[in-house]
C-alpha cells in the first residue's frame, strides 16, 4: 500500500484554498494548511479527525514564521509531495487615489508570498528529485484589467515567475504546476459587481486541480472557457482591448485591511 499523499496549502481558511484542503482530505492526504485565520483552520482540523491535519496560522506576508511552518511540517510528517502557494487577495485600487498600500499588499500576498512558500521547500525537493510545487495565478493576469490594476500585475508577476520556475526545476526532477482559476465562486468573487461567465462552484474546481496537479500539468485553465476567452483577449489589439474595456464595470476600491 502506498503511503499518504502529503499535501501543503497556502490561504487554506476559506475560498479556493478550503476547497483544496477537503479535496486532499477526501483523497486521504496529510495536510499542512496556512491561513492567517487559525480559528477557521482549527474547525477544518476538527471537523476532519480522520485526517492527520498541521494547521499553522501565519501570513504570508511573514517569511521567516512561514519558514518556521515548512519546518515543522517536515519535522512531524516529512517532505510534502505537493505544496500550494494559493494564498491571495483581490482589491479594487486606482492610481492617484492614495491606493499605493493596497497595491503593494496585493502584490506581497500574491506574488512575494508564492515565492516565500516555495522557498523553504524547493532545496530539499531538488535533493531528492522529487515533489510538486503548485501556484495559483489566475486568468486576470492575460491583460491589466480596469479598476483591478493591483491585482492584474500581481497575477501576471505570479504567472511568469512560475513559468521562470518550472524551466528551472524540471531538469532536477521537481515539477512546476500553474493553475489560472476564471471566476471561481467564493467570498472574493461573491460581491464582484459585474457579470462572471462560466462561474464554477470552487469544490468543482478543486476536483479539477487535484487531477491537473497528479498529472503534471504544466499549465491549467478552469472552467475550460475561460482558457479560450483567455486566448482571444490575449490577441485582441489594443486599440479594440481600450475600446471595449475602458467602461467595463470595475471591483469598487477598498481600503488595505
Amino acid at each position: 500500500m502506498s503511503s499518504p499523499l502529503k499535501v501543503f496549502i497556502t490561504g487554506a481558511s476559506s475560498g479556493i484554498g478550503l476547497a483544496l484542503a477537503a479535496e486532499y482530505a477526501r483523497r486521504g492526504a496529510i495536510l499542512g494548511l496556512v491561513a492567517r485565520r487559525g480559528d477557521a483552520l482549527a474547525a477544518f482540523q476538527q471537523s476532519h479527525p480522520q485526517n492527520a491535519v498541521s494547521i499553522y496560522s501565519v501570513d504570508v506576508r511573514d517569511a521567516e514564521a512561514l519558514a518556521d511552518a515548512a519546518a515543522r511540517f517536515i519535522a512531524q510528517h516529512g517532505l510534502p509531495d505537493v505544496v500550494i502557494a494559493n494564498a491571495g487577495i483581490s482589491r479594487g485600487a486606482l492610481t492617484g487615489h492614495g491606493d499605493l498600500r493596497t497595491f503593494r499588499e496585493v502584490m506581497d500576498i500574491n506574488y512575494f508570498g508564492m515565492v516565500a512558500t516555495f522557498e523553504p521547500f524547493a532545496a530539499a525537493m531538488v535533493a531528492v528529485k522529487r515533489g510538486t510545487l503548485v501556484g495559483i495565478a489566475s486568468v486576470a493576469s492575460v491583460r491589466g484589467l480596469p479598476g483591478s490594476g493591483a491585482y492584474s500585475a500581481s497575477k501576471s508577476a505570479a504567472l511568469k515567475y512560475l513559468e521562470a520556475l518550472r524551466v528551472e526545476m524540471r531538469p532536477l526532477g521537481v515539477g512546476v504546476v500553474t493553475i489560472a482559476p476564471g471566476y471561481i465562486r467564493t467570498p472574493m468573487t461573491e460581491h464582484n459587481p459585474y457579470a462572471m461567465p462560466f462561474l464554477m462552484d470552487a469544490d468543482r474546481f478543486a476536483v479539477k486541480v487535484a487531477g491537473a496537479i497528479e498529472r503534471q500539468t504544466a499549465f491549467a485553465v478552469f472552467p475550460w472557457q475561460m482558457r479560450i476567452a483567455a486566448m482571444l483577449l490575449h490577441v485582441l489589439p489594443r486599440w479594440l482591448y481600450d475600446r471595449v474595456f475602458e467602461r467595463a464595470p470595475r471591483k469598487p476600491r477598498a481600503a488595505a485591511e
